[in-house]
C-alpha cells in the first residue's frame, strides 16, 4: 500500500496558513492544467505542488479558495464536473459531490462557473492572497475584481489589498513534517536503488539512454511513474554539461559516466548524482579528482546541523575544491587569493546544493533579511559538489580534460545534526569498484 499524506495533515496545513492571515482575507490557489505535447497528445498530468500541498486533489482545472471571516475559515473548491462522455475517454472525475465527500471541502462548485462565482465569494474581503507568478491566475483575478468594481453601487466590495501568497506558502513547504520526511526517505531510497542498478548495468558500449531506461524502469515498478526531472546520463565529456539530457551516446572505455536522477514518490522528489568508471576502474586522474569531490561532499554533510548558515556549507566546498585543484596543479597560486578571485568557478560553477521537497529545486528563501539562512530541523537539501574540466580547457594538462565529476546526496536536517537519506548507493571508490566488479 502506498504511503499517503493524511486528510488530517492537509487540513492542518490549511489551518496553519489561515492562522497567519487577518480577518476578511481570502486565499486563491490554482491547480495545474493539462499541457499539450503535440497534435492531440497531452503530457502526463502533474498537479501544481502548492495546490496539492493544501488539498491533496489530483485533477486539473481546479481552484482552491480559503476565506477567513470573523475568525471562521471556509474551504471552497472548484473542480471539473462529472461528465459521462468525457470520463469514458479520459478517466473518472470526482465532481462536486466527490470533493465534498473525499476532500473535506465545505463548499464545492463546477469549474465551469468560476468566473461567475468568484466575485460573489470575494465580496467583502479586504485582502486577497495569491501567487503573482501565476500569469493565468493573475489575469483571472483582474477579471473578477473588474467585475466587482463595476457593481460597487450595488454594495459589492472588492478586495483592496492584493498580497503575495508565496512567502507564506513557501515557508510552510520548506519545513517538512514527519509524514513528508517519510515520503522523502522513500523517494531517496528508490532513487538510490536505481543508481545501484545503473552501476551494475554499465559496461563499455552501453548507450546512455539504456542506463536511463534501467533507472526509469526501477522508478516505475516502485510506484514512481514519473521521475522528479529528466535524468542526466553523461558519459565522458558529456558529464561537463551540467544539464545534459540528450543521453544518446555510447559509453567508451576509460570514461566516467555521471548520472543525476531522482524518483518522484507521492509528489516528493529524490535527487542523486554519482560518477563512476565505465570499465569499473578509476584511472589515476579520475581517482584524484574524485577524491577531492568526495572530500568536499563528506565535509559539507558533516557540517549540516541546526544553526549552520546555508552559505557556510558552500564556502567549505569551495575551500576543499580550490585546495584540491591547487594540489593537483589545475590551479596555481595562493588558495585564499584564488577563492577571492573566484578562480575555482572555471571548475565548480554552481552552488553546493538546493532545497528539496515537492519540487526538486524546492521553494524557500536562501536568505532572510539579507542574511544567509540558518538551517533548522525539517529542512531537506542536496549536497552536490563537483569538478568539471572542460574538454576545451587548454590551461590544464590534456590528461585532465573532459573529466566531469559530481557527487550528490539528499540530506535531512534533524534536531541533532542530519540524516543522509541516499545512503543506499555507494560513493567511496572501493565500494563502487567492488559493486561494478559484480
Amino acid at each position: 500500500m502506498l504511503d499517503k499524506i493524511t486528510a488530517q495533515e492537509f487540513s492542518q496545513r490549511r489551518d496553519t496558513l489561515m492562522q497567519q492571515l487577518d480577518d476578511n482575507s481570502a486565499v486563491v490557489i490554482q491547480s495545474a492544467t493539462m499541457q499539450k505535447r503535440n497534435s492531440d497528445v497531452d503530457y502526463l498530468f502533474r498537479q501544481d505542488s502548492t495546490f496539492f500541498y493544501f488539498t491533496g486533489f489530483n485533477e486539473p482545472d481546479a481552484l482552491l479558495v480559503l476565506k477567513k471571516i470573523a475568525g471562521k475559515v471556509e474551504y471552497h473548491l472548484f473542480c471539473q464536473p462529472r461528465n459521462k462522455e468525457m470520463e469514458i475517454w479520459f478517466g473518472y472525475r470526482s465532481g462536486e459531490q466527490g470533493v465534498l465527500d473525499n476532500y473535506q471541502a465545505d463548499f464545492a462548485y463546477s469549474s465551469e462557473i468560476i468566473d461567475e462565482q468568484m466575485p460573489q465569494l470575494l465580496n467583502g474581503t479586504a485582502k486577497l492572497y495569491y501567487s503573482f507568478a501565476r500569469e493565468r491566475l493573475t489575469q483571472q483575478v483582474q477579471l473578477w475584481l473588474g467585475s466587482m468594481r463595476k457593481r460597487s453601487r450595488q454594495g459589492v466590495i472588492a478586495p483592496v489589498q492584493l498580497q503575495q501568497l508565496d512567502e507564506l506558502s513557501n515557508e510552510m513547504r520548506l519545513i517538512k513534517s514527519a509524514a513528508e520526511q517519510q515520503m522523502m526517505r522513500r523517494a531517496s531510497s528508490i532513487s538510490a536503488q536505481a543508481q545501484v542498478k545503473a552501476m551494475q548495468e554499465t559496461k563499455v558500449g552501453v548507450m546512455e539512454y539504456q542506463l536511463d531506461a534501467h533507472i526509469q524502469h526501477h522508478f516505475a515498478i516502485n510506484a514512481c511513474p514519473q521521475a522528479a526531472y529528466p535524468s542526466i546520463v553523461g558519459g565522458g565529456k558529456n558529464a561537463c554539461i551540467l544539464h545534459y539530457i540528450d543521453n544518446s551516446q555510447a559509453l567508451q572505455d576509460e570514461q566516467l559516466v555521471l548520472i543525476d536522477s531522482g524518483a518522484e514518490y507521492q509528489y516528493y522528489a529524490g535527487d542523486i548524482t554519482r560518477t563512476f568508471p565505465v570499465n569499473g576502474k578509476y584511472s589515476p586522474e579520475q581517482r584524484a579528482l574524485y577524491e577531492v569531490v568526495l572530500k568536499a561532499n563528506t565535509q559539507c554533510i558533516e557540517m549540516i546541523a541546526p544553526g549552520t548558515g546555508w552559505n557556510e556549507i558552500h564556502d567549505r566546498a569551495v575551500l576543499v575544491i580550490t585546495s584540491g585543484l591547487v594540489e593537483l596543479g589545475l590551479l596555481q597560486g595562493d588558495v585564499d587569493e584564488l577563492i577571492g578571485a573566484e578562480a575555482y568557478r572555471e571548475f565548480f560553477m554552481h552552488k553546493l546544493g538546493h532545497w528539496l521537497g515537492m519540487d526538486v529545486h524546492d521553494v524557500g528563501n536562501y536568505k532572510v533579511d539579507g542574511q544567509w539562512r540558518e538551517l533548522v530541523p525539517g529542512m531537506a537539501m542536496t549536497v552536490e559538489p563537483g569538478i568539471y574540466v572542460s574538454p576545451d580547457n587548454t590551461q590544464v594538462e590534456e590528461r585532465w580534460r573532459g573529466i566531469g565529476i559530481r557527487i550528490e546526496d539528499d540530506v535531512l536536517v534533524t534536531a541533532t545534526g542530519c540524516e543522509v537519506m541516499t545512503w543506499e548507493v555507494p560513493k567511496e571508490i572501493a565500494q563502487i569498484e567492488a559493486l561494478m566488479a559484480g
